[in-house]
C-alpha cells in the first residue's frame, strides 16, 4: 500500500456520531451567539430574524456553510412560511458570498431530513450550500477516502466575514 492519507479533524466527527450532545444543540448554540468571539467560535458568518448561517466544522469542501432555522426545529414541516422564506433568501445570500469570497462557480444545496436520509443533526432542520469548481473532483473521496480542504476555517471565516459585509449580511 501506498503512503498513508491522514485527515486527523475527522475523527473528532466520527466520534461525535450517536453520541448525545454533552452542550446541547451547536446550531442553537451557533443561533444565540450574541457578541462577535461567540459567533467566531460557534463560526457563524451572520444572522437574519429567522436563520443563522455558519461554517461547518466538518466541510465536505472548503466553503461548505450551513443554514438553518434559529427556533429548534427538526421537521422541514414545522417551519413557517417566514422562517421558509427567510432560509431561501440567506442562501441566495451565501450563494452571493461564496462567489465574492471563493470564487464559487457552482453549488449544491440540499437537507438530509432523518438519519436514514444522512442527517448527521436530524434534530435541528439545515440546508447545505457547498461551493464547486470545475474540475473539482478527484480520486481523494473515492480512493482516499479523504476531502481536501485547503484552507483554515479561520481564514476561511475571516474572507467570509468581509464579503458578507459587503453585501450587507
Amino acid at each position: 500500500m501506498g503512503d498513508a492519507l491522514y485527515a486527523p479533524w475527522r475523527m473528532d466527527y466520527i466520534r461525535s456520531i450517536d453520541r448525545p450532545a454533552v452542550d446541547g444543540c451547536f446550531l442553537c448554540a451557533a443561533a444565540s451567539a450574541e457578541d462577535a468571539s461567540a459567533m467566531r467560535d460557534t463560526l457563524v458568518l451572520w444572522r437574519s430574524g429567522h436563520s443563522v448561517v455558519l461554517i461547518n466544522r466538518y466541510p465536505y469542501t472548503n466553503g461548505h456553510l450551513l443554514i438553518c432555522p434559529r427556533a429548534h426545529k427538526s421537521e422541514f414541516d414545522e417551519l413557517s412560511d417566514d422562517e421558509l422564506m427567510d432560509l431561501q433568501t440567506q442562501s441566495r445570500r451565501a450563494l452571493k458570498v461564496l462567489k465574492m469570497a471563493v470564487s464559487a462557480q457552482g453549488f449544491n444545496l440540499g437537507m438530509n431530513l432523518g438519519r436514514c436520509a444522512g442527517a448527521g443533526v436530524p434534530g435541528h432542520v439545515h440546508q447545505h450550500v457547498v461551493p464547486r469548481w470545475a474540475g473539482d473532483t478527484n480520486f481523494m473521496g473515492i480512493v482516499g477516502e479523504v476531502r481536501i480542504v485547503p484552507q483554515a476555517i479561520s481564514r476561511l471565516y475571516d474572507e467570509l466575514r468581509a464579503a458578507a459585509e459587503t453585501i450587507g449580511a
